[in-house]
């Protein structure tokens, strides 16, 4: 049997988790699907910076959970979340790491949302 083996984050693959003193506010189809200020930005390797939200933040009433499933080796088995106001352009909208790895363990209980599958991911300045 192959097992997965988690991989640690390091100088070739750098993974920091840095809370975001920023208002962060997702919309789809005219809904505010999030509104924190609590938003933990995850900067993987060479990736786009990545805002993840806490549960609490989000109304998870307007999203609907998938089958779809991923792995990563760095932060676990990810799962996904559709928002069916926003159409076929919102399917697998939102991913989480319900149980992540201990090097990403922040993230557990948040979700992050793909930018081209919303209408908006807002960062207003904190006042």
């Amino acid at each position: 049997m192959n097992a997965r083996q988690p991989k640690v984050p390091g100088p070739d693959h750098p993974i920091t988790l840095t809370a975001n003193p920023a208002r962060v506010l997702v919309r789809v189809a005219g809904a505010l699907i999030a509104d924190t200020r609590e938003a933990l930005t995850l900067q993987e390797a060479s990736y786009a910076p990545v805002q993840y939200i806490p549960r609490k933040d989000v109304d998870m009433k307007l999203l609907q959970r998938t089958d779809h499933t991923t792995y990563c080796p760095y932060k676990g088995d990810c799962s996904y979340y559709s928002i069916p106001n926003g159409g076929e352009k919102s399917a697998n909208a939102v991913w989480t790491y319900e149980s992540p790895y201990p090097a990403v363990a922040r993230i557990k209980d948040y979700v992050a949302f793909y930018p081209n599958r919303v209408d908006a991911i807002e960062e207003r300045p904190a006042v």
